[in-house]
């Protein structure tokens, strides 16, 4: 069929999925590492590592030598037949998590894997009821909707019953405080706990968390409190679901989020960094719920569970974490990343917060005290723009009552050029956007 005529709309007869955010101004014709490129020709940093999920870059060349390798030699099956990428990437998965997380469903997106994490947990404690952050964000599918309350809730229809929202422990805008005017987040969980108690029917199943809310605001959970989070599902015999699909796979310079607290969930969910941009997900679980949930007979048949081109990519995916050390390599460049951004802060009177961890960060901006009411939104979009002009694409998440924070995300294999050609293109982006508004 013939291309688009010159002048149309490029997006006519695409139905539009992110509810007011418009799609980008010019259409991608390639990536190759840190960079996507234009059809015009325009080069740009892509420092949300495409949907947040290409870890190793675009086009990294271990990653092209598989698909090729494997497309031509097993791409798809029936979801009951085993391939050898399907077993061996299940085992090699395992190896790299704590104990008991050693039994693994591989599936295609996270809200997929959100979904048979749910549905396991019901099951497996004949209950129904899930716990998540007021800013949570797990997938647009039912039960991952369900559980999601940072967007996409109004215009629907009833909820499935069951569904607690959860106070996100922000130190930046703390909503308990102690003495001296920190977030008592102690307070807070309790507090939380208490009005989930009150409105149980008795039926708590599971709590379904994010170790850093990513799309909530990049927000890292206090030292402590994912440790006290479990203690309180503990007591209440919930099953503890950690959504690792941005935060997992070294981004944040540890292999897993989780282990930065030394917390091991009952369920573990993987999507994104596992297929480094290929769609790609996981649920790992511990032998006695997976049991468990056997004997009950657990359904979760799906058209693209257990495919071998994607379990392919994902065994090179970790096999390159393992040899390029990008944990190491995560932690290393998000502390010099953190520092451009630090720097920027004490210049820049529009940031008000830097925070989170490796490569996981948020910049936090504080248009409403410069330019009024709704002056973070206007800011984040005009600073948003002005970056695509220079080179960079950034993303902005845009919350009632929390102004514009930026989620940056570079590749795990950015080099430190990049990380600072990055942040100069950002340093002249809030000049100018601030100026002009």
């Amino acid at each position: 069929m013939p291309s688009e005529t010159a002048g149309a709309a490029p997006e006519r007869h695409l139905i539009r999925y992110s509810g007011h955010a418009p799609f980008s101004p010019e259409i991608i014709a390639r990536a190759a590492g840190t960079s996507v490129f234009t059809e015009s020709g325009r080069e740009l940093l892509d420092f949300t590592s495409g949907q947040m999920s290409a870890i190793l870059g675009h086009s990294h060349p271990a990653i092209v030598a598989t698909v090729r390798e494997q497309v031509a030699l097993l791409d798809h099956l029936h979801s009951g037949m085993l391939s050898r990428p399907v077993v061996d990437l299940t085992r090699r998965l395992a190896e790299t998590l704590p104990e008991p997380l050693e039994k693994v469903l591989l599936l295609t997106t996270g809200a997929e894997a959100n979904e048979a994490a749910v549905r396991m947990a019901k099951l497996v404690t004949g209950r129904h009821e899930i716990v998540s952050f007021a800013r949570s964000w797990h997938g647009m599918t039912q039960a991952a909707a369900n559980a999601t309350y940072s967007a996409g809730r109004k215009g629907y229809g009833p909820a499935a019953p069951g569904n607690f929202a959860l106070p996100v422990p922000d130190r930046f805008h703390p909503d308990f405080v102690d003495a001296e005017g920190e977030l008592d987040w102690r307070r807070q969980l309790d507090l939380g706990f208490d009005l989930i108690d009150a409105q149980s029917v008795g039926s708590l199943a599971a709590c379904l968390v994010e170790p850093i809310l990513s799309s909530g605001g990049v927000i890292e959970l206090p030292p402590g409190y994912l440790a006290a989070l479990a203690h309180k599902c503990r007591e209440r015999d919930m099953l503890l679901i950690l959504d690792e699909a941005q935060t997992g796979l070294c981004r944040t310079g540890d292999w897993y989020a989780f282990e930065h607290e030394g917390v091991v969930p009952d369920i573990l969910t993987l999507s994104k960094t596992l297929g480094a941009g290929l769609p790609l997900a996981a649920v790992v679980t511990g032998p006695e719920i997976e049991q468990r949930a056997h004997e009950r007979g657990f359904l979760f048949f799906t058209t693209h569970a257990s495919d071998p081109l994607p379990a392919a990519v994902g065994n090179t995916v970790l096999e390159v974490l393992v040899r390029d050390r990008l944990d190491e390599r995560a932690r290393a460049l998000g502390t010099t990343l953190r520092g451009h951004l630090d720097e920027l802060a004490t210049r820049h009177d529009a940031v008000g917060d830097v925070r989170g961890r490796g490569l996981l960060l948020g910049m936090e901006l504080a248009g409403d005290q410069i330019l009024g009411a709704g002056g973070a939104d206007r800011l984040g979009a005009a600073v948003t723009r002005r970056c695509f002009e220079l080179g960079l694409h950034m993303n902005i998440v845009q919350l009632p009552g929390m102004g514009g924070t930026f989620r940056i995300a570079p590749p795990l294999t950015a080099s430190d050029t990049e990380i600072a050609h990055g942040a100069a293109i950002l340093d002249q982006a809030l000049t100018d956007a601030v100026k002009d508004l």
